[in-house]
């Protein structure tokens, strides 16, 4: 299916369920970060390094409190270099979200 065909029941959808399918596709674009994944049920479904329990939250949070990349690596042994930089694009792409993790976390 192409966009075209679907344009006439796009613009036909009320504002409320045009909001309900923007919602949606940000939702499918939200996992097309590289290195990154959130899977239901693993720490609450937080965005983590691929393959690991490593909340991209935590690395954020660990950068604010001082820590290197350096000891980020030496702290966390199966990330790479580029798992830290996959996670502070993802950051900052999606601050909001990581703020909010953070937060809530920090309540915990």
């Amino acid at each position: 299916m192409k966009l075209k065909d679907l344009e006439p029941q796009l613009l036909a959808l009320t504002p409320a369920e045009k909001l309900q399918a923007i919602q949606l596709l940000a939702q499918s674009l939200a996992n097309i970060y590289s290195g990154i994944e959130k899977t239901p049920g693993v720490c609450g479904g937080d965005a983590c390094i691929a393959g690991t329990r490593i909340p991209v939250w935590v690395l954020v949070n660990a950068r604010r409190l001082g820590m290197s990349e350096s000891e980020l690596l030496q702290d966390y042994p199966t990330l790479r270099v580029t798992d830290i930089a996959n996670a502070w694009v993802y950051a900052e792409a999606n601050a909001e979200e990581i703020e909010r993790a953070i937060q809530e976390n920090e309540e915990a």
